[in-house]
């Protein structure tokens, strides 16, 4: 029990900080969706950000996970794995950064966003700063810091958010003259309305800079080191698990890279009846994809805490079964997100959206559920890094790749972004069956499927029904949705009485 305390403990940090980060994080939804209320202004940012999150994964090139699985072999040697580790993203990152900014004005023509050279450059800046920091991060992770690891990053998004309603609140309302027009020289120094958008890029690098800042005693000791057969090894193992992440990335992330350009001009109308260009689509799509994020909540935060902890026993003949254990839970709160958000997407959306954007919430229930069973398969997916079986991973990954991309080019002609949404939704569960089925034949565990299926089966139900039934009036609908939730919640807790009554016992002890 002590080892699943630990696991849960960690979990529960950095879910902590991961939940407040994101909902930190989600009050730029409105503040950038009101401050520009045509969704075609903010469809760049999702395109961009696409990008920064697939070149991100190549920089860092599976290494935080070699660092991992190197640094627990042989914990005395951790700053030397450190340096070895971080210079190798190094000699990714700087020369690849440099190239961008050199062809930033060709990508911006190929990315037919002409006159976005510089929101091109600010953004190779945002993934060189995220890449070199991924090994320091994970150095936090290693060394069981937690704390330290949850401070950078919640000051971090702290400052995400200040500088954002900063340059596209406060800056505006100041050279408007609505507030404040004695600081108007000063303003009128530092910001440029032609920007616009771009201001949302540059609030990102200004925060992520304060990177080097907050992390200089874990870049403490770091040494440029390269030993050609120290990297070798290093890059072997870490090579399928950048595939892998490729792939994955290339999963999440193809629906906004794909719509713009596969969906027939016009598809979409307006409340009013007007036409929306695709610039439209996407900007709605990628702000409604925002709400759906609330799933990888709870599997980043298992994540960050069960791969540190899962390697460090790796040799443990217990690990199955504890790992089942963990999946167990992980699925019910998994559902219990699910339920809860898509529930109440409506009032969610009134609050996050400005009203243009939100005819799009009909596809965050799918891709809730889609990130649900993604979230399961790198649960699950444990099995091949600890048995450095990492090659199936890749397999795995191209495979839902595959399907992400051909369902992409076949559905969005057809169905908009409920095509991307079923490309999605079809990936991420064949991923997984995949995982399951080839877990069990090199590292079994016993998982409870009867349990998961009936977890997320009547979670689906229950969605539909409310789906199926709709209520206009969301003074109504609001608490019928709230009632409906804690029912399930109740249910939820009957089902696992049998588990959760020995750990009431112990609690209560210990306040006696």
């Amino acid at each position: 029990m002590s080892t699943f305390k630990k696991l849960a403990g960690d979990t529960a940090l950095y879910g902590v900080s991961t939940i407040l980060g994101r909902l930190l994080n989600y009050i730029l939804v409105p503040i950038q969706t009101y401050a520009f209320s045509q969704p075609k202004e903010l469809s760049s940012n999702v395109t961009f950000y696409s990008y920064i999150a697939l070149l991100l994964v190549i920089y860092t090139f599976g290494l935080e996970t070699a660092f991992f699985r190197f640094a627990a072999r042989k914990p005395e040697s951790l700053p030397k794995t450190f340096s070895e580790t971080l210079s190798l993203v190094l000699l990714i990152t700087l020369p690849s950064t440099a190239l961008l900014l050199y062809l930033a004005p060709d990508i911006a023509v190929w990315l037919n966003y002409p006159g976005q050279t510089t929101f091109i450059r600010w953004s190779a800046l945002i993934v060189a700063i995220d890449a070199i920091t991924a090994i320091p991060f994970a150095r936090l992770r290693v060394q069981n810091r937690a704390r330290q690891f949850v401070k950078v990053k919640m000051l971090n998004v702290g400052l995400v958010v200040l500088f954002n309603i900063f340059f596209l609140v406060i800056c505006p309302d100041i050279s408007g003259g609505k507030y404040l027009t004695g600081l108007q020289p000063f303003i009128n120094l530092v910001y440029n309305p032609a920007i616009g958008p771009g201001y949302i890029f540059l609030a990102n690098l200004l925060a992520n800079a304060g990177y080097f800042l907050l992390l200089r005693n874990t870049f403490r000791g770091f040494r440029f080191r390269f030993n050609r057969a120290e990297a070798r090894v290093l890059l072997v193992y870490a090579y399928p698990i950048m595939l892998t992440g490729l792939a994955n990335v290339i999963n999440i992330l193809t629906d906004r890279l794909f719509l713009r350009h596969y969906l027939p001009e016009g598809f979409y109308t307006s409340a009013s009846g007007a036409a929306l260009t695709n610039e439209d689509a996407l900007g709605i799509y990628g702000n409604c994809f925002k709400l759906s994020v609330f799933m990888a909540l709870a599997t980043q935060s298992f994540r960050f805490a069960a791969d540190p902890f899962f390697f460090s026993r790796a040799d443990d003949k217990n690990s199955p079964e504890l790992l089942a254990r963990v999946t167990k839970w992980f699925i019910i709160v998994c559902v219990l997100i699910w339920v809860g958000v898509s529930l109440n997407v409506d009032i969610i959306g009134v609050a996050m959206l400005a009203p243009a954007y939100r005819q799009g919430l009909v596809i965050v229930p799918f891709l809730l559920l889609g990130n649900l069973f993604l979230g399961v398969y790198q649960n699950i997916g444990l099995w091949f890094k600890l048995t450095d079986k990492t090659k199936f991973g890749t397999i795995f990954t191209v495979v839902g790749a595959a399907i992400t991309i051909t369902g992409n080019i076949l559905l969005i002609p057809i169905m908009g972004y409920m095509g991307c949404v079923i490309a999605f939704l079809t990936s991420s569960f064949v991923m997984l069956a995949l995982c399951y089925t080839f877990g069990n034949r090199y590292y079994p565990v016993p998982y409870n499927v009867r349990s998961a299926t009936l977890y997320i089966l009547g979670g689906g139900l229950l969605i539909l029904g409310v789906w199926l039934f709709p209520i206009s009036n969301l003074w109504l609908a609001v608490p019928i949705h709230m009632a409906l939730f804690g029912l399930f919640i109740v249910l939820v807790l009957l089902a696992e009485r049998d588990t959760l009554q020995p750990v009431l016992l112990r609690l209560r002890k210990r306040r006696g």
